[in-house]
């Protein structure tokens, strides 16, 4: 079922989907509003974030506020400190997830819940892959399904859920924060940037993650050509001084 055109699909939508929907939407935009874009825009960015099988955006974003309000201490949906294997996945599995309970989880995201498209979406963020499978398989057949929905949906859960498990267990420390966050250069480039978790930790409404000049961070590429654009406004950027930027906590 390989194919040259298939592979490409399969990675233009991790990039669509893992890169722009989780990395640039659900996250820098939706859960920590580190800058602004059209509401089209950000409409779109949530409907890639769907194409992730990560649940709907009230649901991811929710999670996410919880984590940051109580990250690595009890109440956090996906710490290591209850075991890495918990935190990769099995808080998904068998943890107490509240995909379908958008009005609970709406205290989290009262920003969202006001909005009816995202409440919508949320109750049914299963439509778009519908949606994007049958499109997938009428242009390319069963291998376009395949690369393109089955193996990138799996690695894009993969990706993201290391940053929930491993960017808290390995990697080094720039800054003294009160969790286990960790920055992990591999995991960034698996994740448009997201590795750098420890400084995201320490500045979470920062737009830009890789705080250093070799700390590749796609996502913030991105971001600043939309700037550059003028589509995104009231880009959040951490300030801190050269010396703090390259330093690694002990």
């Amino acid at each position: 079922m390989f194919s040259w055109h298939a592979l490409a699909v399969a990675l233009f939508l991790y990039w669509m989907c893992t890169g722009l929907g989780i990395s640039m939407g659900y996250h820098r935009l939706h859960t920590h509003r580190s800058y602004q874009v059209p509401l089209a825009l950000e409409y779109f960015f949530a409907v890639c974030g769907t194409l992730t099988l990560e649940g709907g955006p009230i649901f991811w974003v929710a999670t996410h506020r919880i984590h940051h309000q109580k990250s690595d201490q009890p109440g956090d949906p996906h710490s290591p400190r209850d075991g890495g294997w918990w935190a990769h996945m099995g808080w998904l599995l068998v943890g107490e997830s509240k995909h379908s309970d958008a009005p609970q989880m709406s205290r989290y995201a009262p920003d969202l819940a006001k909005d009816r498209f995202y409440v919508w979406l949320d109750y049914y963020h299963w439509v778009p892959m519908i949606v994007l499978g049958v499109l997938l398989f009428a242009l390319g057949g069963v291998s376009f399904v395949l690369w393109g929905v089955c193996l990138r949906v799996v690695v894009g859960l993969h990706t993201t859920w290391l940053v929930n498990s491993a960017t808290h267990m390995w990697g080094t420390r720039r800054f003294a924060t009160r969790d286990d966050s960790r920055n992990n250069w591999l995991i960034a480039l698996m994740t448009s940037g997201e590795g750098w978790h420890n400084n995201h930790h320490a500045h979470p409404t920062s737009a830009r993650h890789g705080l250093a000049w070799y700390e590749f961070d796609l996502s913030w590429i991105q971001i600043k050509i939309l700037m550059f654009l003028g589509i995104a406004k009231s880009v959040r950027v951490a300030k801190i001084n050269s010396a703090m930027a390259e330093r690694e906590a002990a």
